[in-house]
């Protein structure tokens, strides 16, 4: 009996009409729109939260500061991270120059150059929603005049998408700040341990912890505040001298390492997450809150397991044919003239 051979553009349609299922669903009347299901892994990851809240703003921080609820900041570097931390609620999202070593497996933060921070910013503020998001400056683009450094503030709020920057250093940033701010763009402050002057501080060193010292974190705080800052951040500072310095200020404190007394408080995500491998060194002031790293390591060892023993992918993992265009192939493939 002679074989019926199926014309390629008939094989197609079958193809499509098997993996690629269409639907019509009208939408309005007189309209009507195709969905097709999707059969690839590469879909969006993005989903609206299910408690959606209003964009948190400056106004909005402010109050937070005016009724006393601290202040909840966490770090993300890309669209995942950014995404479950909007979800969760943050009211800051900090794309911080730690992605340097989190992200991008640097020494240092001293290696991130701005068009890095730009690309991560603009990662993370496509996931975030509702979050205030701050990209930092990173080291080499604000230092050398208040000019180059509106210009790197420009840049990162424009190409990045964020709502405002922070750098480091205290009295002899305020004119940097100074000019940046009259620009229109939020600044957050950062001063104490300044990771980006390690060297010259001589390591990653607690600040404030003579009475000179107190005094040089609570001098450089009310100068940032008087050059326009919104807030600032103070990194390993004695807790007694943090929570001083907050009362003497009139703009939130966000603490890291710096005890229970500031406004509010912020952490590098992989830190507090626990998305690292045994061994690595944390900081005192950080309270690991998951174990990421070994969550994923069981996954992915048990998918390795399954692949191994041909258990995955399972009959519900695969797509099915229907038997008779199957027979139907098959008796094309045999019948093939190689």
């Amino acid at each position: 009996m002679a074989q019926r051979i199926m014309r390629p553009h008939t094989l197609q349609k079958t193809l499509k009409s098997t993996f690629l299922p269409v639907t019509v669903a009208p939408t309005r009347p007189g309209a009507i729109s195709l969905c097709q299901t999707r059969r690839s892994s590469h879909s969006p990851l993005g989903a609206p939260p299910a408690a959606p809240r209003k964009k948190v703003t400056i106004n909005t921080l402010q109050a937070l500061y005016k009724k006393d609820e601290p202040i909840t900041m966490m770090t993300a570097h890309d669209f995942p991270s950014a995404h479950v931390a909007d979800h969760a609620g943050m009211d800051i999202i900090l794309v911080g120059d730690s992605l340097a070593m989190v992200a991008l497996g640097m020494e240092d933060t001293s290696e991130v150059v701005l068009e890095e921070m730009i690309l991560h910013c603009r990662s993370v503020a496509r996931a975030t929603k509702a979050a205030f998001t701050i990209g930092d400056l990173p080291m080499g683009s604000y230092e050398i005049a208040p000019e180059q450094a509106l210009e790197s503030a420009i840049r990162v709020v424009k190409e990045g998408r964020v709502q405002g920057i922070k750098l480091e250093g205290g009295l002899e940033m305020a004119p940097t700040i100074e000019r940046i701010t009259r620009a229109g763009i939020p600044v957050l402050g950062h001063i104490g341990l300044t990771p980006q002057r390690q060297n010259a501080l001589g390591g990653f060193r607690v600040q404030g912890k003579t009475t000179l010292g107190a005094l040089k974190v609570l001098e450089d705080a009310e100068a940032v505040q008087a050059a326009g800052c919104f807030a600032v951040v103070l990194e390993a500072v004695p807790a007694e001298v943090a929570s001083l310095v907050t009362k003497k200020l009139k703009i939130p404190t966000i603490g890291i390492g710096a005890g229970n007394g500031c406004s509010g408080q912020v952490l590098v995500q992989v830190d507090m997450s626990g998305n690292f491998p045994p061994g690595r060194f944390l900081p005192k002031f950080v309270k690991q809150y998951g174990d990421v790293w070994g969550e994923s390591m069981k996954a992915i060892q048990a998918y390795k397991t399954d692949v191994k023993s041909r258990a995955y992918p399972a009959p519900e993992h695969t797509y099915p044919m229907p038997a008779k265009e199957f027979a139907e192939f098959e008796n094309l493939v045999k019948s093939r003239i190689i």
